[in-house]
C-alpha cells in the first residue's frame, strides 16, 4: 500500500482538502477508495472547511421546530445557562459548570428534571430534604441523571476542566429566552423573582 497526498474527487476544488490516501496498485491501474454519504457529510463539516458552518446560534428556539446537535451546542456553550428551547410543556437548558464549582443545591416542586453530562465528571447529590442527601454517585461523559420532582439536587464539577452539560425540565423551569452568562447571574435571577 502506498500513500500519496490527493484532492477526492468529490470535492468542489474550493474546497480543497489535501491528505494522504490508500492508493491500491493492481496491474495496470489504481483503485481510489470513494466516500460514502456519512464519511462526505463529515469531512464537509471539517474544520477545513468553515470553522463557522456548524455553529450553533445560542438562544431561545422554543415552540418552533428544532433539529440540533445537542453534544455540540452543549460543548460550545460558554455560559453558565442559556435556553435552548422552551416550549408550553419542555425546556433544553446547556451548561456550564466550572471547575470545583456546582449547579447549586436546588428543588423543583413540580419539575421532573433530565441532565445529561457531555463533556467532564462530576458528582451528582439528591434527597428528600436539603440536610439528607442520601442519594450520591460519580457521573462522567455520556452519564443522564434523572432528577424526580420535589428532590433536592447538585451537581458538582470535580474534574479538571468545565462540566458541559445539558438539562430537560418538564415542565419549564426558566423564562423563555433565559441566558445566565455567570452563576452569579442564576443566583440573582432567582433572587429577583422571588
Amino acid at each position: 500500500m502506498y500513500y500519496v497526498s490527493y484532492m477526492h474527487p468529490a470535492m468542489h476544488p474550493a474546497h480543497a482538502y489535501y491528505g494522504h490516501a490508500p492508493m491500491y496498485h493492481y496491474e495496470r491501474g489504481a483503485y481510489w477508495p470513494t466516500l460514502n454519504e456519512v464519511e462526505y457529510a463529515n469531512l464537509m463539516r471539517s474544520p477545513y472547511f468553515s470553522a463557522n458552518k456548524d455553529k450553533v446560534v445560542l438562544k431561545d428556539y422554543g415552540k418552533q421546530p428544532f433539529v440540533v446537535d445537542i453534544e455540540q451546542a452543549t460543548k460550545q456553550n460558554r455560559t453558565f445557562r442559556t435556553a435552548l428551547w422552551t416550549g408550553d410543556h419542555l425546556q433544553v437548558t446547556v451548561m456550564k459548570i466550572n471547575v470545583g464549582d456546582d449547579i447549586g443545591l436546588e428543588v423543583h416542586p413540580n419539575v421532573d428534571q433530565f441532565i445529561r453530562i457531555e463533556e467532564g465528571q462530576g458528582i451528582v447529590q439528591m434527597g428528600d430534604t436539603k440536610e439528607n442527601l442520601s442519594f450520591q454517585q460519580n457521573v462522567y461523559d455520556d452519564y443522564a441523571i434523572m432528577v424526580p420532582a420535589g428532590k433536592w439536587h447538585n451537581v458538582t464539577n470535580t474534574g479538571n476542566k468545565p462540566l458541559k452539560l445539558y438539562t430537560i425540565y418538564a415542565p419549564p423551569e426558566h423564562p423563555f429566552g433565559t441566558v445566565h452568562k455567570t452563576k452569579a447571574d442564576a443566583i440573582a435571577a432567582e433572587e429577583h423573582a422571588n
